[in-house]
């Protein structure tokens, strides 16, 4: 269940250029969240009626805080990124439905995370036990691989190729052999294609993660809807709301 609280920041800091990693501290929303979940965020200008959704990079382990690992894009985010120790923010969640964690039991788990796709993956690894395996793609500069690597085997791609496979994590996945019982992947929209094409060629079951502009976070106003293979009984058209419905959907659900 949504909660809107007036959190506290415990710390941020820049861990790549225009990317920082922000705690803070929740009453409700920590216990509530589940992997692949998101928080919207609100403004302290008011002229900034829109909240700005984020996915959830880490839950704390006692459960009273949350890690959010975001790009700055504009100007909300650029006003979050200003955020120091005992701040407040007002948060809203979790969001959305998260990756269905009971389907990769027991199974060899793929995880893909591409550019601002990448801060998902480190709880989903955290809490899926057994064997792991993360493939992330990035730009350039790398963030975040230290937390993959303690949660599971990490391989990387650069656009550059200054660090892993120069190429996508599709090409890393090619080159390093990797095999896989079920994928969850968050990320742009070609990279998910591409994942959801090597998916069904394989027969792999495959989960992703839309990354989609939004409005009001708890599909209300249709502004975040994807493109469904069958009539959705919300809308009652060939569309799914991304914040509602998603973000997380079974591959085979959604056109892309």
């Amino acid at each position: 269940m949504k909660t809107k609280e007036l959190c506290r920041v415990i710390s941020q800091e820049m861990i790549s250029p225009d990317i920082y990693s922000l705690w803070i501290e929740t009453k409700q929303i920590a216990a509530q969240a589940k992997p692949g979940q998101f928080v919207a965020l609100y403004s302290a200008d008011k002229s900034r009626m829109l909240p700005r959704p984020i996915s959830l990079c880490e839950i704390g382990a006692d459960q009273k805080s949350i890690r959010l690992v975001y790009r700055i894009a504009g100007a909300g985010t650029k006003e979050f990124s200003a955020l120091r120790t005992a701040d407040t923010i007002e948060v809203m969640g979790p969001l959305g439905n998260g990756f269905p964690m009971e389907e990769a039991k027991g199974k060899r788990a793929l995880l893909m995370g591409g550019g601002i796709g990448i801060p998902p993956m480190v709880e989903t690894a955290k809490q899926l036990s057994g064997d792991v395996t993360v493939v992330c793609g990035y730009r350039d500069a790398l963030f975040l691989t230290e937390e993959l690597s303690r949660y599971g085997k990490l391989y990387v791609a650069t656009e550059d190729g200054s660090a892993g496979t120069k190429g996508t994590v599709m090409d890393a996945v090619k080159e390093e052999k990797i095999e896989a019982d079920v994928i969850f992947a968050c990320g742009p929209k070609p990279m998910l294609r591409a994942i959801r094409d090597y998916a069904l060629e394989q027969d792999i079951p495959c989960w992703i993660s839309m990354e989609e502009k939004m409005a009001c976070g708890i599909g209300a106003c249709l502004a975040c809807t994807c493109q469904s293979v069958n009539v959705d009984d919300h809308s009652h058209v060939k569309n799914k709301r991304v914040c509602k419905d998603g973000p997380v959907f079974l591959a085979t659900e959604v056109e892309l």
